[in-house]
């Protein structure tokens, strides 16, 4: 019978061998994104949903507002994808690199960290969010390559009546959210004003500022978010809630789009 398990992206994970024993790790390798030509940015990623990755990470950037054709360069060079412009705006001389840990390590100035978004409209479309189910949402959350190997973090997209629509893997927080986001360009669902995304891991600045970008009014994580996180997300209107586990969440900022207890 077929295995009715979700499986990793095909490249997510390897097998290696450890204290004489088989077992599996999460990948590892650079990804470099083009534009008509030009290498705009490397980022520390796992294989899998590339053409996302890259469309997620230059809207994020504000560097696009709409999904442009994404692939595999005319000279077929491993770990690069091409994308066709144009941008937005110009780049000057300055190049992105990202690691799998960092979204927003290496840039020039803070100024160049806050990419514009407009603030997000108060409420929710329906009846307030339940603390409850909200606190529910990373236990629903697919993660065949974490399970696998322990070693990535994952995004989900969930809709108005929190049902999972989008879940993407990687060893970047960052770049999960990316293709989330890249998949949302690509099936012209942006901006998110009706979603919820809910992350693995810690609630980091880029985080919030790449959900804010996206348009989504509330972002759910099972760690801690950080002060830089907090003050975002407080002045772009989203609504920060953290240590979703065991039915109970915190909530840091702008709690009016939830039921009140």
């Amino acid at each position: 019978m077929p295995d009715s398990q979700p499986q990793p992206a095909p490249g997510a994970v390897r097998q290696i061998t450890r204290d004489g024993e088989p077992d599996t790790v999460a990948v590892e390798e650079p990804l470099e994104i083009r534009v008509d030509g030009e290498p705009v940015a490397v980022t520390m990623r796992t294989p899998g949903h590339d053409e996302e990755l890259a469309l997620g990470f230059l809207y994020g950037e504000g560097l696009i507002e709409t999904a442009h054709a994404a692939g595999l360069t005319p000279d077929f060079a491993a770990n690069t994808i091409a994308v066709e412009g144009p941008l937005l705006r110009e780049l000057a001389t300055r190049r992105f690199y990202t690691s799998s840990s960092c979204g927003v390590c290496g840039k020039g100035a803070i100024d160049e960290v806050a990419v514009h978004s407009e603030p997000l409209a108060p409420g929710w479309p329906g009846a307030a969010l339940s603390r409850e189910r909200l606190a529910a949402l990373p236990d629903r959350l697919v993660q065949p390559g974490f399970a696998r190997t322990g070693g990535l973090h994952a995004t989900g997209l969930f809709d108005s009546r929190l049902e999972l629509v989008c879940v993407r893997e990687d060893v970047g927080r960052h770049n999960a959210m990316d293709k989330v986001i890249g998949w949302a360009l690509m099936q012209r669902r942006l901006p998110l004003s009706r979603c919820v995304l809910c992350v693995s891991g810690r609630l980091s600045f880029e985080l919030v500022q790449k959900a804010a970008v996206a348009g989504a009014p509330v972002l759910v994580g099972v760690g801690a978010p950080t002060s830089l996180a907090v003050e975002l997300a407080q002045e772009r209107g989203l609504t920060l809630c953290g240590f979703a586990r065991a039915e109970r969440i915190n909530v840091y900022t702008h709690p009016d789009r939830l039921k009140s207890t």
